[in-house]
């Protein structure tokens, strides 16, 4: 029992050392790592559209044209969010003002009865705030527009990696797989499978769970009449790409957006949509969705998620689970492939694997 838990032990320290390793990198050189991480996420997502398209037109001109579609109908997306939020720009600046009016009186009401004189000093503190802070802020939005500039760079070199890995990701693999020694390639190969299966199925898994989210949530705030509908859908679309805290809290926004504009009553409607939108994410969406590409705890799930945001921020909470899965896929992999190697049928789990996995 004692090396049995042993044994269990070092491989989890092992786990999390490459974790905590794969993290510090992502922290020291983010740009890099954004940039390749979103050119797997596009690989996975237009390399199946890719496929379809290559067997009528030649490849090159079937990559430019999925790439070119995405990036309209990415922008054409914002576009529309932009729309909504400068048509309605007059009347949430008058529905905010009365729906903070509402909540003031709300507060000076039971249970809470706050005092009126300490929002009005709170209020007149956040003025002044603003005011002998206004050249900070100034110069933070100033380092935005560098920081603007940063992000347009790394789309664009997500792109660039997007492009190679969709066309020929293969030949680059079969390389990159040649350059090691002959008695490592089999075993390599046996792993970059995994970890590619894995990832393509984790992400379609979570892009198809966050769109689900995302027209629920729509479709809701619609039936209720909340403002900032469309933005707020996009939000939660993004949001729950961080698993489990991530659309609790986009949910919290349009939470707060309804209680400001339409007051308690369609706040607490929209409250109990989180709780509901949780149970169908948890209990039916992931189950059904993601069971076939990540097979881990929620405990882990959780436990990953703050360990990511800890070392490398938000891209380390949106990285986390799907890294810890592949990296748990390939353990899985490589010990099957060792115990069919000692069971007496060497190569048995490389063609297993193989077999499953088909051409990348």
């Amino acid at each position: 029992m004692l090396r049995t838990a042993a044994a269990y032990a070092w491989r989890i320290l092992v786990v999390g050392a490459v974790v905590y390793a794969v993290f510090s990198a992502l922290g020291r050189f983010h740009e890099i790592a954004v940039a390749v991480f979103l050119g797997l996420v596009v690989t996975a997502m237009l390399r199946p559209v890719v496929d379809v398209l290559a067997r009528v037109m030649p490849r090159p001109l079937a990559v430019a044209l999925a790439l070119v579609g995405s990036i309209v109908l990415f922008l054409g997306v914002l576009s529309l969010v932009g729309e909504a939020v400068a048509g309605e720009r007059e009347g949430l600046e008058r529905q905010f003002s009365e729906g903070l009016a509402r909540i003031e009186r709300w507060l000076e009401e039971p249970p809470f009865r706050l005092d009126p004189g300490a929002l009005s000093d709170l209020q007149k503190r956040i003025g002044q705030f603003l005011s002998s802070h206004q050249s900070t802020l100034i110069s933070t939005a100033l380092s935005g527009v560098g920081r603007l500039v940063e992000v347009l760079t790394v789309f664009v070199l997500a792109l660039f990696c997007s492009v190679f890995f969709i066309h020929s990701g293969d030949r680059q693999w079969d390389w990159l797989r040649e350059q090691l020694p002959v008695t490592a390639r089999d075993r390599v190969e046996i792993a970059g499978r995994a970890a590619w299966r894995t990832f393509t199925g984790y992400t379609r898994g979570i892009v198809l769970v966050a769109a689900t989210n995302a027209l629920l949530v729509g479709l809701a705030l619609f039936v209720l009449r909340v403002p900032l509908a469309l933005p707020l859908m996009l939000l939660e679309f993004f949001a729950a790409f961080v698993p489990l805290i991530g659309s609790p809290i986009a949910l919290g926004v349009a939470a707060v957006v309804a209680l400001a504009s339409k007051g308690p009553i369609v706040a607490a409607v929209v409250i109990a949509l989180i709780v509901v939108i949780g149970q169908i994410e948890g209990h039916l969406l992931h189950p059904i969705v993601m069971s076939w590409a990540v097979r881990l705890h929620p405990v882990v799930v959780a436990l990953s998620v703050i360990g990511g945001a800890i070392a490398a921020g938000v891209l380390g909470a949106v990285v986390a689970v799907p890294l810890v899965s592949v990296v748990w896929s390939v353990h899985q992999t490589l010990r099957r492939e060792r115990v069919s190697t000692r069971s007496g049928t060497p190569g048995a789990g490389a063609a297993t694997e193989i077999r499953a996995t088909g051409r990348r």
